[in-house]
């Protein structure tokens, strides 16, 4: 079984400095039908003007992820840590036992642009922790690469949850398929780009819900680009995957 939230059937909040669409319930928006998926609680897709964000503010017993998709991102917190978040980039933070910390458009000329993702953890009231990882664009290039796992395995960001995520940049017309083990289900986040899934289109902001399936394919649709949309119409398609419990 399959079924597709649309971008434009996400909630949104609209503020001088901020656009963010939210594909789950989060803040005033709250849709009973898209509480979450499996442990998965938060995709919001944010754009932040030049020298503003989210000023300090506190978090518990959550693992936060953040992908910028374009800017750059900086975080400071309560432990001391900061950072600024690019392309490529991914950054875990485990909220556990509780921290402070805020979130800036690190460039005072350009719109940052990122997802912020939420995950339950496992167990509640861990320490509070960070870790960030760059991966470079070659290791995902027509490709699952494992981003972030509990685990550890192949070189990503622990994830305190039993969750495996993966990105994959895929070139035009490029097909992949993904095996689903017995009692997992998946969502596959479209970031940029196109896709093609059993014969439907899907667009940037869209997610795909998968259970009860053994495997499934998408295939990178090929976009036309104007010179007058070639800033916001990618060439490629850049996608998320959660492998997630049943």
């Amino acid at each position: 079984m399959l079924a597709i939230r649309k971008a434009e059937d996400r909630g949104i909040s609209k503020f001088s400095w901020l656009r963010s669409q939210h594909t789950f319930s989060f803040g005033g928006y709250m849709d009973p039908q898209n509480l979450g998926f499996s442990d998965l609680r938060v995709i919001n897709e944010d754009q932040v003007v030049p020298g503003a964000g989210f000023g300090t503010h506190g978090h518990r017993d959550m693992e936060i992820i953040s992908y910028v998709i374009s800017g750059e991102l900086a975080l400071k917190d309560s432990l001391g840590t900061g950072s600024v978040i690019r392309p490529g980039d991914v950054q875990r933070m485990s909220a556990g036992t509780g921290v402070m910390h805020s979130e800036m458009n690190a460039s005072e000329e350009k719109s940052v642009h990122f997802l912020q993702i939420w995950i339950l953890p496992e167990e509640k009231g861990i320490a509070p922790g960070y870790e960030q990882k760059h991966f470079a664009p070659n290791t995902r290039q027509d490709q699952w690469r494992l981003v972030g796992s509990r685990d550890g395995r192949e070189g990503p960001v622990t994830i305190h949850q039993d969750v495996s995520l993966y990105a994959a940049t895929l070139s035009a017309g490029k097909r992949l398929t993904y095996d689903l083990l017995p009692n997992r289900k998946a969502w596959l986040q479209v970031v940029k780009g196109e896709l093609q899934l059993d014969g439907q289109t899907l667009l940037a902001g869209d997610g795909i819900a998968f259970s009860d399936l053994d495997s499934f394919a998408v295939t990178s649709r090929h976009a036309e680009i104007s010179e007058t949309d070639s800033e916001t119409v990618s060439p490629e398609t850049v996608i998320l995957l959660f492998d997630l419990a049943d």
